[in-house]
């Protein structure tokens, strides 16, 4: 049987490369990456955050009270080892949090237990800070259930950034913004 090269078997072979982009965890992540945007950002906004009482367990690093944060830039990311978009915008993410570490307080925000985050940080080589939330957070940060559910807020408590879903946090954009509110 002599295999013939036309429009059918090309539909085809792309229907089967697409269902298997789907169903592949690793192939979906990556594509997800791929059409990852950069966050929009909404300068202009008068929304705070109404409480910095906010107490997180941390996992692999010091417990905090949220009112610590107060006065600082900070990066609050809502995700889980399970969620597809949570895992395709995480290398963005980590390149975001290497270079802005000691300038951004960051808190990567899970209810699943250490072992289950250690292995998928070990497994991808990550070291983000990640807690558990002890008490209720700001309200603003329950306002979906979604994740992942990320937040970027000033030294002013104004929320300048609230995404949920992937996104490119490694963007210009983003780098650009951060770079402002830390001069601020």
């Amino acid at each position: 049987m002599k295999f013939k090269l036309n429009k059918k078997s090309i539909s085809n072979i792309i229907f089967i490369l697409a269902i298997a982009l789907i169903l592949y965890p690793p192939s979906r992540e990556w594509f997800m990456r791929q059409v990852a945007f950069s966050p929009s950002i909404d300068t202009e906004t008068t929304e705070k955050i109404d409480t910095y009482n906010w107490q997180l367990n941390g996992l692999n690093t010091t417990s905090i009270n949220f009112k610590e944060l107060e006065d600082k830039v900070v990066f609050v990311n809502f995700w889980a080892t399970w969620c597809p978009p949570c895992r395709a915008e995480m290398p963005m993410i980590q390149e975001l949090y290497n270079d802005y570490k000691d300038k951004v307080a960051f808190v990567f925000v899970t209810n699943e237990n250490w072992e289950t985050v250690e292995e998928f940080y070990l497994k991808n080589e990550y070291n983000l800070p990640s807690y558990n939330s002890v008490n209720a957070p700001p309200s603003k940060f329950t306002e979906t259930n979604s994740i992942p559910a990320t937040y970027l807020i000033d030294k002013e408590g104004k929320i300048l950034i609230s995404k949920t879903g992937a996104a490119d946090w490694n963007s210009t954009k983003v780098r650009n913004l951060l770079d402002q509110l830390i001069l601020k």
